[in-house]
């Protein structure tokens, strides 16, 4: 009593139907699209992302890219299936919106701009009609097998014929709602394949349905010489009930992957609180209005509740809180926040409410940016991979045949089993859990990593990142702070500190602002050069304002640049500013500074090649006023995780080695500190992109999987030619878009744990496809034998499918242990 089948209705079914005019007016407003672009526009093309549902499988994502490809003015198309979500490169001058949601929904999916919060509603309404489909179909099921138990225990001539056949057409009845109903995926998902040309995963099973169904109503219906004396329906129902508990519970499996993804997307607020243009500058008694969050603009002022999102990236004006930047940068302690610092839109204000002035908005903040790249995670399909969806169509193609084969063989064997042998190897051999056996693991290996602050921007990428050995790191920015560490001023009589300067009673010099420097003595004079860095955004003037911002006299009022008459910024020179009394101040290079008169006026200096900056004046009539010339010392200050990181790696089994641009006396210094025992040698220094190019190019070509870690302009070509690529979030934008992993904040100590989660990964990745390719191979002679009834091939259908999924989600359940570990 043993096959699956079910009913499609008489009429097929039909199409989504088309956009209403009113609902193509609403897709096509331009600032709908422009919520949907989910990159930073570099030219006329925009990335958009779009929500889908209704897919099951791989060949359901190559129907809808083929759908979408076909409309004119759409350059690119990915879709994934385990994250329900499409990611469309667009020419907005040759397309709308409703046009993609049209192809999609003419191939019988449904399409919306992606916002995290409608895919996950739209998600959790499936699950419900799922779920209302499985409790059909396991009613029905325990419905048929209690009537057909006396067929199954009595012996022959027990139950009269007429008895008999009133039980089949109980099983009958009590069958249809499963036919109806809950077959309804795998009907529509065949039907949908079968409209395109096409066959999916849903196919096979389908057709098994069908035919299980077709018979056993053939035998209620008394047409043996025809269909044979048996009938399947409490097959058919077990295996819809196991197929469809399989699918409820992979699809929550599933939805863990997704949201832990989906966590970084919903975390702006719908409406914001914003000062009323006009009003005065107090803020403490300014009466406010709550707009939408798109209404918002550069320049408002807005008040942040506690517990709110910060809605934008900006500087705070009033108050004083902490903030929660743990889903943003990885870290997990709260980080301070007063006025005259930033905040970025997505992190959440913890203890006061403060107001901010807005500065960048949508995709220009850090926030959409990062949202952008767990998009990108999301659709990211590798290269192998989308060539295995490609070759799902021939491998079901395969699938029908062997079934159709094998029914031939049986009606010579046994014709009473032919269709029974036929539905098990339809169901047996559908290939969902190799299909799951990646984009399953890889998608949760994403979802872990974000969490921990490391963007995955490639998913294939942590495949090469898993194998990779050899890892070049870039220096300046990388393997050191961004900014440089004042380390004192030198002048003719000496070298003095900042702190010196800060406690030796210069407070009324170190802490002035707004009024012309006077000459001479050294808290004047390091006054003045901060000022004139303050209006550059070059790494020296930023590490020489936050020195002049921090290193205070106690009591001291906050720091303020002086005025100047005239402000001009020279590129690769300095900055040169006149003050009140005609006098000419420039800050920058020595042979810019200092000019012809550097050999005089430096005479008598101890190490003048110390310094990375100067300070000087000149008379209105260009005289080189003696008195003013003063040298800035900097240095640099390695990452606290510098060293950590490059010890971890070792005990991983990878190589580190420095790639600099640098100059050789500190790339070798570097070397040192960082690495006293051998663990950092230089592979070059004082090296062009060109050279670095070269020195990974051999190492390349002597076998080595080469990753590289770098945050420059200059990194960028060497980043894109590298195996796998590394970039640090305060790094280059530049360098940032050729990397395939983003570590936030800069945490060095990131890189040995995505090294070793992506190497769990792959290993989670391998038994995947060992455990489904298992199942297959075995199963199918099982089958073809006729030892594997329909409901039994349900059953591990179903349960492989699930056991796939469970197993990756253990790459996020999984308590991140050192990397060591």
């Amino acid at each position: 009593m043993n096959a699956s089948a079910s009913a499609t209705p008489q009429a097929p079914l039909p199409p989504l139907p088309e956009l209403t005019p009113s609902q193509s007016a609403g897709l096509d407003d331009p600032d709908l699209l422009a919520q949907c672009v989910v990159e930073m526009p570099t030219g006329p093309l925009r990335r958009i992302g779009l929500g889908i549902s209704g897919m099951y499988c791989a060949a359901c994502t190559i129907t809808i890219e083929d759908a979408v490809k076909s409309v004119p003015g759409v350059s690119e198309v990915q879709v994934q299936a385990a994250s329900q979500r499409a990611r469309i490169l667009i020419d907005p001058a040759r397309v709308r919106l409703s046009d993609i949601v049209a192809a999609v929904q003419r191939v019988g999916y449904r399409a919306w701009p992606d916002a995290a919060a409608r895919a996950g509603h739209e998600r959790l309404r499936q699950r419900r009609v799922l779920l209302w489909r499985l409790s059909v179909a396991a009613f029905c099921m325990m419905q048929v097998m209690m009537i057909a138990w006396p067929q199954y225990v009595a012996g022959p001539d027990e139950i009269p014929p007429d008895i008999w056949q009133l039980m089949n057409w109980a099983n009958w009845v009590l069958s249809l709602p499963v036919m109806i109903f809950s077959c309804g995926p795998f009907f529509s998902g065949a039907w949908r394949a079968a409209r395109q040309g096409r066959v999916s995963m849903d196919t096979p099973v389908a057709i098994g349905m069908l035919a299980t169904f077709v018979v056993s109503t053939g035998v209620t219906m008394g047409h043996t010489d025809v269909f044979g004396h048996e009938a399947y329906f409490d097959s058919l129902t077990m295996f819809v009930a196991f197929l469809l508990m399989g699918r409820w519970l992979e699809s929550s499996a599933r939805e863990r992957v997704t949201h832990s993804l989906e966590a970084l997307c919903v975390r702006l607020p719908e409406a914001v609180e914003r000062a009323v243009a006009g009003e005065a500058a107090d803020l403490r008694g300014v009466a406010v209005e709550s707009v939408p969050l798109s209404a918002l603009r550069h320049g408002d002022r807005v008040r942040v509740a506690v517990g709110q999102a910060f809605p934008a990236d900006g500087q705070v004006l009033l108050g004083h809180t902490e903030v929660d930047e743990s889903l943003l940068t990885g870290e997990s302690r709260a980080v301070v926040r007063q006025p005259g610092q930033m905040v970025v839109a997505g992190s959440v204000n913890l203890v006061a409410p403060v107001w901010i002035s807005v500065e960048r908005l949508g995709p220009d903040t850090r926030y959409q940016q990062i949202v952008s790249l767990v998009h990108q995670a999301m659709t990211e399909k590798p290269g192998w991979m989308r060539a295995a969806d490609r070759m799902a169509a021939p491998f079901l193609w395969g699938v029908l045949g062997l079934a159709a084969l094998g029914a031939l063989v049986w009606q010579w064997i046994d014709p009473s089993r032919a269709v029974w042998v036929a539905v098990s190897v339809l169901v047996v051999t559908c290939p969902c859990a190799l299909s799951l056996a990646a984009p399953s693991a890889l998608l949760s290996a994403a979802g872990a990593m974000a969490k921990r602050g490391l963007l995955v921007r490639r998913l294939d990428a942590l495949e090469t990142l898993a194998h990779a050995r050899l890892f070049y790191f870039d220096k300046t920015g990388t393997l050191t702070e961004s900014e440089l560490s004042v380390t004192g001023l030198q002048l003719a009589s000496g070298v003095t500190s900042l702190h010196r300067l800060a406690s030796g009673g210069q407070a009324g010099a170190l802490a002035q602002g707004h009024q012309a420097p006077a000459l001479a003595d050294p808290g004047e004079l390091w006054h003045c050069a901060a000022s004139l860095a303050a209006a550059s955004h070059h790494p020296v003037s930023r590490s020489m304002v936050v020195a002049a911002q921090t290193v205070r006299p106690e009591g001291a009022a906050p720091w303020a640049p002086c005025g100047w008459l005239e402000l001009n910024e020279r590129a690769g020179q300095g900055v040169e500013a006149r003050d009140e009394a005609g006098r000419l101040w420039r800050l920058g290079r020595l042979d810019w500074v200092l000019g012809a008169d550097a050999q005089d006026a430096l005479r008598h200096w101890a190490s003048p090649d110390a310094p990375r900056a100067w300070l000087a004046a000149r008379s209105s009539d260009g005289a080189l006023l003696i008195d003013t010339v003063m040298g800035v010392l900097l240095d640099e200050v390695f990452r606290p995780e510098a060293a950590p990181a490059l010890r971890q790696l070792k005990e991983l089994g990878c190589r580190s080695a420095l790639l600099s641009g640098d100059h050789n006396d500190r790339v070798q210094a570097a070397s040192l500190i960082l690495g006293p025992h051998g663990e950092l040698p230089v592979a070059a220094a004082q090296a062009t992109p060109e050279e670095k190019l070269l020195v990974m190019s051999q190492a390349q070509q002597q076998g080595e999987q080469v990753a590289v870690v770098g945050d420059g302009i200059n990194d960028a070509p060497v980043l894109a030619k590298a195996d796998v690529s590394v970039a640090l979030d305060q790094g280059s934008a530049l360098a940032q878009s050729q990397a395939d992993l983003i570590v936030l904040n800069g945490r060095l100590t990131g890189l040995p744990e995505a090294v070793a989660h992506s190497r769990f990964a792959m290993r989670i990745v391998k038994q995947n496809l060992a455990w489904a390719a298992v199942y297959n191979f075995a199963c199918i002679p099982l089958a073809l034998m006729g030892l594997l009834p329909p409901w039994a091939a349900g059953l591990g259908m179903a349960l492989s499918s699930l056991g796939v999924v469970l197993n990756s989600l253990r790459l996020g359940a999984t308590q991140w242990k050192s990397s060591t570990s």
